[in-house]
Formats: C-alpha cells, sequence, structure tokens
C-alpha cells in the first residue's frame, strides 16, 4: 500500500421529573445514533423513550413498540475517575476557583458573561468580538461572538506548531494493526496548507463548497483544515454511502469540488472509492474538479474532471495564509437525513461551535495535555467532526484516527490498540460493545489497559449489561465511564455525568448531567413549560449555546419548522400476531392503557392504525419517513423507495389509512 505520509429542539420523548430536581440529572434513554441522524428538534433532541429527572430510584421507561417495563437496580458510582483527577475546571482566568455548579449556575443565568470570558481567552482572534450573542430563537436566529474574525485552522494548528512543533497531532491506526503513522503538528500544517493552495489554484475560494469522500486518514483530516483555512466550506460524507446518496448531498450544498480516494482499506478489505464518485459527479453539474489522493497503489481511472492530489499538492508552498472568517460565516455542514427522503445540510459556523467542541472535549472526557485520546468514529459523522478532528486540535491533543473495524483482525483489535498507541480516553459505539461482549473477556484481558483514564459511550443510550460489561471490564471498574447525549445538531455533547462536582455519582447507563450552557426543560405538547415535581413532559432545551446549528442550508424555514416549533402528537403502527382470536378494538384499547399506565397519558398516541406489516429495507430497518408520510396524509411524494424490500407493502398501508380515516369519519 501507498502511505499517504510518513432549542431549542422539540422531540416526542417523554421526561419525568421525579422529586428535586436538584443537580440537574438526567436520564436520555432513546434512539441517538452515531451521526445523530435524526429528524429532531434541536431542543427536540430525545425520541421515542422516556428521561427523568432523578432523585432516589429508577426506571427506564419502554418504547412504545416493547410493552414490557425493564426494571434497574439502581447503583451509583461515586468516587470513580477521583483519583488524579482535577473536577474542577479552569475554564478562564475570570472564572478560576469556581466550582462546578457556580459555573454552571453562571452559564445557564448569565452567558454572556460566562461564554464571552472563555471565548476571549481559549480562541485565537484576528479581530476581537464585541457582542458575546444575540439569538432570537423562535425564528431561529442564533448568533454568537459577534463582530469576530478569527481561523478555524489557526486554531487547530498554527498556535500548537508555535510553541511544541514535533507532538503529535494524529496516530492513523491503519487498517493493519501495528503499522500505524504519526504526523506532528508541523506536518499537519504543512500538509494542510498544501492542500489548501492546491484547492486556491484550481478555484476554490471562500464560501465555496467542497465534498469530501475518504476513509478515516490524515489527508481526510488535512482536507477539513484546508477548507477551514481558505473559508470554503466543507461537507463531509460518510465513504461507505451509495453514488446517489452522494450525488444528493453534492446537489443540495451545491459543491464546487470533491476530494476522494481511489480506495479505503477496511476489515482487511479494498473499497472502491472513486467509481463511487464517478457515479455520483455525472449528476452533479457544479463540480469542476475532483481531487483523488492514492490511499492504495492500485490504478484507477482518471477522467477530465480528475486531478491526482498528491502530485497537485507536490508543486505547492507549505504556507498558506489563513482567510479571516467572521464568527458567524460557515465552517462546514453535514447532512442528515430527512422526514421527505431528501437530506439536511445542518449548517455549523466557525467561533461558537469550535468552543464548543474543545470545552467538551476537555472538561466530559477529562482531556489533560499529553493525554492520547481514542475516538474510534468515522470523520463522516459530526462525532468524528466535534471529537476526532476540531476539538482535540483545538485543544492540542494527540488524537487516533481508527481505519480498522473492532473485529479486525480479532475481537481483541481495539484493547491490542489501546495498549499499543498508549490511549488514555476511549470513545465508541454501544454497538461495537454489545458486539465484542459476546466474545470471551480473554480478547479484552489479555491485553495491558492500564493507560484509561475515561470511557465513553456515543450514538444510541447503551444498556445496562453493555455498560457494565465497558466499566468492568474493559476500565477495570476503576475508569469513570461517561454515556453522552447529544446529536448532529448539537454540535457536541449536551448531557454527561461529567464535568461534576469532585466525588459526584455516575449512576450506570445515565447521560446524567447537563453541560455549561445547557438548560433542559420540560415541555407539554403545545410547547408550553412544565413546572414541578412529579411531572412528565418532552425534554427540550430552554436556550441557545454556541455550540448548536445554525440553519439547514438553504432552507431556513424548515429549520425552524423542524426545531423550534411544537412536534405533532404521536401516531402509532400496530403490526399483530398472526392470530385469529385477536379482537382489534380491543387489542387497541389494551394498548392506549399500557401506553398511559407505563409511560404517561401525555405520550398516549392519538391514532393507532394495525396493518399487516411494515415497511422495510432489504436489511430489516424500518423506513419511517414513509409512515410519517401516510400519517401527514403527504403520500403524494414519498421520496425514493427503492431500496424497500418490497414496495407493494406501501400500498397496503395506504389503503389501510384510507379505512381508518374513513371509518373514523363515520364516528365523528
Amino acid at each position: 500500500m501507498n502511505d499517504l505520509f510518513p432549542p431549542f429542539l422539540y422531540h416526542s420523548r417523554k421526561l419525568e421529573r421525579k422529586g428535586s430536581c436538584s443537580g440537574q440529572v438526567l436520564r436520555a434513554a432513546g434512539e441517538q445514533k452515531m451521526a445523530a441522524h435524526k429528524n429532531g428538534s434541536l431542543i427536540h433532541i430525545i425520541n421515542r423513550a422516556s428521561v427523568f429527572f432523578k432523585n432516589g430510584s429508577y426506571r427506564k421507561r419502554i418504547l412504545l413498540t416493547s410493552l414490557k417495563p425493564v426494571q434497574c437496580q439502581r447503583r451509583a458510582v461515586s468516587s470513580i475517575g477521583d483519583r488524579n483527577t482535577n473536577l474542577t475546571p479552569h475554564l478562564s482566568s475570570n472564572l478560576a476557583g469556581w466550582s462546578y455548579n457556580e459555573l454552571y449556575e453562571l452559564s445557564v443565568k448569565d452567558p454572556e458573561t460566562f461564554w464571552g470570558s472563555i471565548a476571549k481567552e481559549r480562541l485565537t482572534w484576528n479581530k476581537p468580538f464585541d457582542q458575546v450573542r444575540d439569538c432570537e430563537i423562535t425564528s431561529g436566529k442564533i448568533n454568537w461572538f459577534l463582530g469576530g474574525q478569527l481561523n478555524v485552522s489557526v486554531n487547530c494548528l498554527d498556535v500548537h506548531v508555535a510553541k511544541h512543533p514535533d507532538r503529535v497531532a494524529l496516530v492513523w491506526e491503519r487498517d493493519e494493526p501495528g503499522t500505524e503513522v504519526k504526523v506532528t503538528y508541523r506536518e499537519l500544517l504543512e500538509t494542510t496548507c498544501r492542500l489548501a493552495n492546491t484547492l486556491k489554484r484550481h478555484g476554490v475560494n471562500k464560501g465555496d463548497r467542497v465534498a469530501i469522500y475518504m476513509p478515516v486518514s490524515p489527508i481526510g483530516v488535512a482536507a477539513m483544515l484546508a477548507c477551514a483555512r481558505i473559508g470554503a466550506v466543507h461537507t463531509v460524507v460518510f465513504a461507505g454511502f451509495s453514488s446517489e446518496a452522494l450525488a444528493g448531498r453534492i446537489q443540495d450544498a451545491q459543491c464546487k469540488a470533491v476530494i476522494t480516494c481511489n480506495q479505503g482499506v477496511r476489515g482487511g478489505r479494498f473499497i472502491d472509492l472513486k467509481p463511487t464518485v464517478d457515479a455520483a459527479v455525472k449528476n452533479c453539474p457544479t463540480v469542476q474538479h475532483v481531487f483523488v489522493a492514492q490511499r492504495t497503489t492500485n490504478p484507477t481511472p482518471m477522467g477530465k474532471l480528475d486531478i491526482p492530489l498528491e502530485e497537485a499538492m507536490a508543486s505547492e508552498s507549505a504556507q498558506c495564509a489563513p482567510e479571516p472568517m467572521g464568527s458567524e460565516e460557515m465552517l462546514f455542514m453535514l447532512h442528515t437525513s430527512g422526514s421527505t427522503g431528501k437530506p439536511k445540510g445542518i449548517v455549523h459556523t466557525q467561533a461558537g461551535y469550535l468552543l464548543y467542541a474543545a470545552l467538551t472535549h476537555q472538561y466530559v472526557f477529562d482531556y489533560h495535555p499529553g493525554d492520547v485520546f481514542g475516538c474510534v468514529a468515522d470523520i463522516g459523522w459530526v462525532t468524528g467532526h466535534s471529537y476526532v478532528v476540531y476539538g482535540p486540535l483545538c485543544n492540542g491533543a494527540t488524537t487516533v484516527l481508527f481505519e480498522s473495524t473492532p473485529v479486525y483482525p480479532d475481537p481483541g483489535r481495539y484493547w491490542e490498540t489501546v495498549q499499543r498507541l498508549g490511549i488514555n480516553q476511549f470513545y465508541g459505539a454501544p454497538t461495537a460493545i454489545r458486539l465484542l461482549l459476546k466474545y470471551e473477556e480473554s480478547w479484552v484481558k489479555k491485553y495491558d489497559r492500564s493507560s484509561l483514564k475515561t470511557l465513553g459511550s456515543v450514538g444510541e443510550p447503551i444498556n445496562h449489561e453493555a455498560w457494565e460489561w465497558f466499566y468492568n471490564v474493559v476500565g477495570d471498574g476503576r475508569c469513570p465511564l461517561v454515556d453522552t447525549w447529544w446529536q448532529t445538531e448539537t454540535g457536541g455533547v449536551c448531557i454527561a455525568p461529567r464535568p461534576a462536582e469532585k466525588g459526584a455519582e455516575i449512576v450506570p447507563a445515565m447521560a446524567m448531567r447537563p453541560f455549561f450552557g445547557i438548560q433542559p426543560v420540560l415541555m407539554e405538547e403545545k410547547g408550553k413549560p412544565i413546572s414541578g415535581n412529579d411531572v412528565s413532559g418532552a425534554l427540550c432545551i430552554g436556550q441557545p449555546w454556541p455550540g448548536m446549528a445554525r440553519t439547514i442550508f438553504g432552507d431556513h424555514k424548515r429549520f425552524v419548522d423542524a426545531y423550534f416549533k411544537p412536534y405533532p402528537v404521536p401516531f402509532a403502527f400496530v403490526v399483530l400476531k398472526e392470530d385469529p382470536s385477536l379482537n382489534h378494538t380491543a387489542v387497541v384499547k389494551e394498548l392506549r392503557g399500557l401506553v398511559a399506565t407505563k409511560i404517561a397519558k401525555y405520550a398516549v398516541p392519538d391514532h393507532f392504525l394495525v396493518v399487516k406489516r411494515l415497511p422495510k429495507t432489504r436489511s430489516g430497518k424500518i423506513m419511517r419517513r414513509i409512515l410519517r408520510k401516510v400519517a401527514m396524509e403527504q403520500t403524494g411524494d414519498l421520496g425514493d423507495v427503492s431500496t424497500l424490500d418490497d414496495p407493494s407493502v406501501v400500498a397496503e398501508i395506504i389503503k389501510a389509512h384510507a379505512q381508518y380515516k374513513s371509518l373514523r369519519s363515520q364516528n365523528t
């Protein structure tokens, strides 16, 4: 192989507040994807389960599809992570010596003072900001650090090169174990500048959009930073998406250029990337150039749009003047799946996003200078943006780029990597943990994991079995395990067990505490706040924070409608067992009662539609956007249904809904 180099969100999820809410301890249980691919209210951030302010014991509520409550024993882990750990954040000189509770209180009551003092000291500015924030949440107007100018790549590279140029910035953990490549901050800056100059030479300028379709690699990180350096807007697309998905994202962003590789390498296999790009750009007239890096030595056909990236970079200068960027100018967009089938380009801007990513990286994971931070997410997801690239590099950290899989060449891959690289913080997905706990514990225990200080979980709620295995087997019962709750639209972690006061408990499988500036509130279905204890409602975030998304690219109305307005009442599609003795009316009545008693009366759907089957992809995933279209009577435009296992199911459901609607009209 050829080495490249030596909410205000509303959501359909219930929250129940038990007793005192002192300390704002929350349980976030629900669907939370690694890429956070949810249509969600930015204040609607949690989906289809329940969340609790907890005081005493707690109960994990159920999804509408399970109808079986799960009782959980509470086991507090009070002191884990306190040894050799400073839990009192030193955010800025003005806030030195403040306790966690005092800092949190200030962050929600006086965000101008809190965020203003931190931004002044922690970011390097070309021009200081003159106003901390200007937000009007009902219209989706979100502005932070107005009047300020800076460059994100300078904050991630130049400031560290000036102090410690030979510190390792990236450890590229390539697919084959033991072949890692280390890249210093100086090398990464030089590579970034050469790539930035290459883009400029070929007509990519400030404000232009660039699609990045690359595997996890240093050149992929450099591509992101090169765009940031010249003021171009990057949209990274996961290098496993189809040509159709890639084309849709390129078209939505109106990209001027694409950066890709000839192939990717994962799990011992070569994955062709260039042919996917070739197929996509045929339908993307805005693309003028395709820059092609060589991950492997295998040849790939080159067309008239194609430019060999390494060759072009070799003739460019290793210096590139950074473009001063206004705080609220676009940094990147990242697409999530939309209810219409058309992806949403979630927009993040410069200063607020970078500050929030850096702060959460440092204090949620207890990062200290010299640590090796191991987030195993792909750069195509928001987790990779915030906790592989921008957050760690802004903090001058050494961050791991994991190219392989959890089970290649065997189920010990993660832990062998921890031993070999000396990883101090390990951040991964519950899906991978559940996969690995099926194997013998010897795959973990044969490797030295004494370097680990903090474990992290991201992407979805972690179940108790996986939490206990991760904490006790991987962490030997000594590392705090932070279950983090957030998504693409939030920019960074919103709820997690850390930071906290010294000695604060961590309860298994609970996200628990809001981060600085995050103010959880309960809302009733029409959007009014709920007060008091022993009450239930939708978990929302009550005020803006610097890291949150600013808009949906090209469709601000959609942004406001999706994230800042009350959500519809639930609509339930029910599939019954094949039992002729079942009475549909009786079953629906029983379901209503179960939801009311096991979850809350608030959560009982207005509509129950009994159908024979649900629309599923060939892999078994339910296509919820089709069900949403049926429920909202918008079946004239169902979007792409080509991936359905059996498209005829759609007609069945539409017919059943029409009959249901007719029956309801007769009875009213």
